[in-house]
């Protein structure tokens, strides 16, 4: 299993992990932001962490029968974290603004979940996930990210696994000190 040094070399080798002014999808504006593309452009590394994810997953004692992950971002991560697991993957993806099912994507009853996603600052769009495969009947058995910004802020209740946890310093944008400081945040994209 990687340690969380070795993630972090991942992200600053890929040049992934970047330092500025940023808005991030939570809303909320940071000094650091998780550009997790450019880490998963690599399938080598790409598979590392998410191997490295899985056998977390499987340390806690849990399993699931399909990998869901929100779009976009979540894509990639789901995909190999169900590949290592042999299991199904699949994803919800934006509809006028909301995360639906789509593509002739089922929820089985009962059957059990593994939510993937790339980074999690807040959780709206994983619990956004969640919710779509309760509402159908699934289970969800656990939550499995790259890298945790929420500082332990997001809960789900479920296991939230990831390969890096951090407390990273965010502000809402009325108290952003870099924009007090006449500085103008950036949103690279998630």
């Amino acid at each position: 299993m990687m340690t969380q040094d070795e993630v972090l070399g991942a992200f600053r080798e890929t040049q992934a992990l970047l330092s500025g002014h940023f808005s991030l999808r939570s809303g909320l504006h940071s000094d650091q932001f998780f550009q997790c593309a450019k880490v998963l452009q690599w399938p080598v590394v790409t598979a590392r962490l998410c191997g490295s994810l899985v056998e977390k997953i499987r340390a806690a004692g849990l399993s699931a029968d399909t990998v869901i992950s929100p779009a976009m971002g979540g894509l990639f991560v789901g995909h190999e974290v169900a590949r290592a697991l042999g299991v199904r993957s699949i994803f919800a993806e934006k509809q006028e603004g909301k995360l639906v099912l789509r593509r002739g994507f089922t929820v089985g009853k009962g059957e059990r979940f593994i939510v993937a996603e790339d980074v999690v600052t807040r959780g709206g769009r994983v619990q956004e996930t969640i919710d779509i495969v309760t509402g159908l009947g699934g289970i969800v058995s656990a939550v499995a990210v790259l890298v945790d910004r929420s500082g332990g802020a997001a809960q789900f209740g479920v296991p939230l696994l990831s390969l890096l946890a951090l407390a990273p310093v965010t502000w809402p944008p009325v108290e952003c000190p870099l924009c007090k400081g006449g500085g103008t945040a950036e949103h690279p994209g998630s």
